[in-house]
């Protein structure tokens, strides 16, 4: 049975949305919500029962919202728009992306501002926790006026058209409705606009990358602290006197959690006289880096947390006034530039451990063996590796320029400024990928170097992440097939054993 999510609209915390993105969930909603939401439908009914224009209940959309729809096609009219808009392309988004995407609509219907009835929220709740999830192209939204195509595609399953997933099998709209006890919708006035527009496809997929980067930010903390206790680096950059004075929180905090790893090294006592000045930046430097990497991952998950308790369609119905107010909350230009942000964080942390493993495998620079491992010359070791690592560097480099400074005009110029906040958000995914990649081949780098330095031994912290990385890749004794190993290696940076392993039990910016 999958864990339930309660979920109390314009609250939700950045734990439940990454409980929704990881694992199947039940929901409840908060029955509180329920009389917003009737109150808002109720609105609509009325208001559409009257002769004068209101844009998405009796008109047309976009440019056309001139255009006045006659009252017996106000259900016709949705049922088009839905239809017309489901004109997505590319692979599908994954599961675990639609899940999210179908609570923060959720989330978002049930404020009691969009005029939905409760039926409808009440199929998308049905869909969740049946483990449905509508089969939606990843590529169509510019992430204006919602993310229109995507939407169209999820909302397309309410009405029994398109295809749907159900434990990982692909069914007709019809057949996945029956599974989830269901039966296609006929829907009311404004329904289809409120279902259509919304950050969500975009706000789900930026959260999904913030959540992969916590992972590996968490794994690229480890394996930098254990490179530099391998390359015989200086632990004084941690001093947190030397954090005080500059004042950036994020650096404070990657100072503290380097030092804190490296401490009671005897790989470290062995050379704490030794005649070396400095050591390289990416050694030094890495609580300044890592530091604004943790402050940019911090700014962009509130502006997302934000974004998921939103309201963001349109128009709007406040029920206490008895008033519909068209306006912009579609645009997702706050998600996009937060998005772009994160990818400048996932590049860098990537980049940084690249220049570390540039290091190790340096005999000049490491006091190493050559490329890591013994009789090179016979042996390669891991010099192809860190190749993979720049290749896999120099990518995200071309990902991580912005998408939100973009925009082509729609709609025959009425949506003549767009966020490209799908694109931007759809991004992080595959750099947060590349940058575990990285991140991996440091850690193995990392753990064959501490190893080159027996008999003396790395702190007791470093000693068990060494642990959990010899439990999926052993010591690289000669050359052999390491394809594996990187796959495995990467299995768990990404699964967020080293977050749990540094303590961060909510986001890695919370807390002292």
């Amino acid at each position: 049975m999958p864990p339930r999510l309660a979920l109390a609209p314009g609250r939700l915390t950045l734990a439940d949305l990454r409980q929704a993105c990881e694992q199947p969930v039940r929901v409840a909603l908060d029955r509180r919500a329920w009389p917003r939401v009737a109150a808002a439908a109720e609105t609509v009914r009325r208001l559409a029962a009257r002769d004068e224009a209101v844009y998405g209940l009796n008109t047309g959309f976009g440019i056309l919202a001139r255009k006045r729809i006659p009252r017996d096609e106000l259900a016709e009219l949705q049922r088009r728009l839905v239809l017309s808009h489901a004109v997505g392309t590319g692979p599908l988004l994954p599961d675990a992306v639609v899940r999210l995407i179908l609570v923060l609509k959720i989330a978002s219907l049930a404020r009691g501002h969009s005029g939905v009835r409760r039926p409808v929220i009440e199929a998308l709740i049905r869909l969740v926790n049946a483990g449905v999830y509508p089969c939606i192209p990843s590529k169509g939204s510019v992430g204006a006026s919602g993310d229109l195509a995507p939407l169209a595609h999820l909302s397309a399953v309410l009405l029994g058209v398109g295809e749907a997933r159900l434990r990982g099998r692909v069914l007709p709209a019809e057949a996945a409705l029956r599974r989830a006890g269901l039966k296609p919708l006929t829907l009311a006035a404004k329904e289809g606009l409120a279902l259509l527009n919304g950050s969500q496809v975009s706000t789900a997929l930026a959260l999904a990358g913030l959540f992969a980067a916590e992972d590996v930010f968490a794994a690229a903390i480890t394996a930098g602290a254990l490179s530099g206790d391998a390359m015989l680096a200086s632990d004084v950059p941690f001093d947190p006197r030397i954090q005080d004075v500059r004042g950036q929180p994020g650096q404070i905090k990657a100072a503290r959690l380097l030092g804190m790893l490296v401490r009671g090294s005897a790989i470290r006592r062995s050379h704490i006289d030794c005649d070396r000045v400095q050591d390289p930046y990416s050694l030094r430097c890495q609580p300044q880096v890592m530091g604004a990497c943790l402050d940019v991952m911090g700014f962009a998950a509130g502006v997302f947390l934000r974004e998921a308790n939103a309201v963001s369609d349109n128009p709007l119905v406040f029920a206490r006034e008895g008033e519909i107010l068209s306006g912009g909350n579609f645009h997702a230009q706050p998600v996009a530039m937060a998005a772009d942000a994160l990818a400048l964080a996932i590049a860098e942390i990537g980049a940084l451990s690249e220049r570390r493993i540039a290091l190790l495998v340096d005999a000049n620079l490491s006091t190493l063996p050559a490329f890591l491992v013994a009789e090179p010359g016979l042996n390669s070791g891991f010099m192809i590796a860190q190749v993979t690592a720049a290749a896999l560097a120099s990518e995200n480099k071309s990902l991580a320029h912005p998408a939100s400074v973009d925009s082509l005009p729609t709609s025959a110029n009425q949506e003549d400024h767009v966020s490209m906040a799908a694109f931007a958000a759809r991004r992080l995914a595959d750099m947060a990928d590349n940058t575990a990649g990285v991140v991996a081949i440091e850690l193995m780098a990392a753990a064959q170097g501490v190893e080159f330095r027996k008999p003396l031994a790395t702190s007791r912290r470093l000693q068990e992440a060494m642990a959990a990385i010899r439990k999926k890749v052993r010591f690289l004794g000669r050359d052999r097939f390491m394809a594996p190993d990187l796959a495995a290696a990467k299995t768990l940076v990404r699964s967020g054993w080293f977050r749990q392993f540094l303590g961060f039990a909510a986001q890695p910016w919370a807390g002292p």
